[in-house]
């Protein structure tokens, strides 16, 4: 009865070795020539990225048992544009996490350019806006809406799988960052000690390293 939510989630995880594929920069230069393996590199990251995402919609909207959170259940709110109707305190959940989600993907995207975010290949760190805040702000982001739209949609596997997801999220960010460590060396360790990977800290450290934005 659930098949299509398995299969998102089931699609989601095939999709790692071809994203992994898609950072291995130097590795594909080394085996294909330049100019031949930075093609692949960006094609496997536009394929791998695209089909992640849709998986990712997939998991939210697929058929899966319902929930509400026994507060305030019975205070429905009526959404017509989208043929919904939301449990009120579902609705004040979703919000924020939403609001922010939102904020840290799209500050993300546009800190890298949207090129950069679709084929995972820059020629720089970026180390300013919110990239000076969190290593990953788009995985952020992503990880933060989906909490909110899995409210939002009331969709209960969609909210079990969070921890699922959060380590196939945390999988890929590693793999990016070794491959972003042996690209550009110091560098990106000297970011990578000074800005968490999702988690912002509460306070700056006060011994900071300088980085030039390149």
């Amino acid at each position: 009865m659930y098949i299509w939510f398995f299969t998102c989630i089931i699609g989601m995880i095939t999709v790692i070795p071809v994203h992994f594929i898609s950072v291995e920069h130097l590795k594909l230069e080394e085996k294909y020539g330049k100019e031949r393996g930075k093609r692949i590199g960006e094609i496997c990251g536009i394929i791998s990225g695209w089909l992640f995402f849709l998986f990712w919609i997939g998991v939210w909207i697929s058929p899966q048992p319902r929930f509400t959170v026994p507060i305030l259940q019975s205070i429905v709110i009526g959404l017509p544009a989208v043929g919904l109707k939301v449990p009120l305190l579902h609705l004040v959940i979703f919000a924020p996490f939403f609001v922010l989600g939102a904020w840290f993907g799209i500050s993300g995207v546009k800190e890298v350019t949207l090129r950069v975010a679709e084929t995972h290949r820059t020629d720089k760190i970026i180390t300013k806006g919110v990239y000076s805040v969190v290593r990953h702000p788009q995985y952020l982001g992503g990880l933060l809406a989906h909490v909110g739209i899995s409210f939002l949609l009331s969709s209960l596997y969609s909210l079990l799988s969070t921890p699922l997801i959060a380590v196939i999220v945390y999988l890929i960010s590693w793999k990016e960052e070794k491959e972003l460590t042996r690209e550009f060396g110091e560098e990106y360790e000297k970011y990578r000690k000074n800005v968490p990977m999702f988690i912002p800290r509460l306070r700056k450290k006060t011994k900071r390293s300088s980085f030039n934005d390149v």
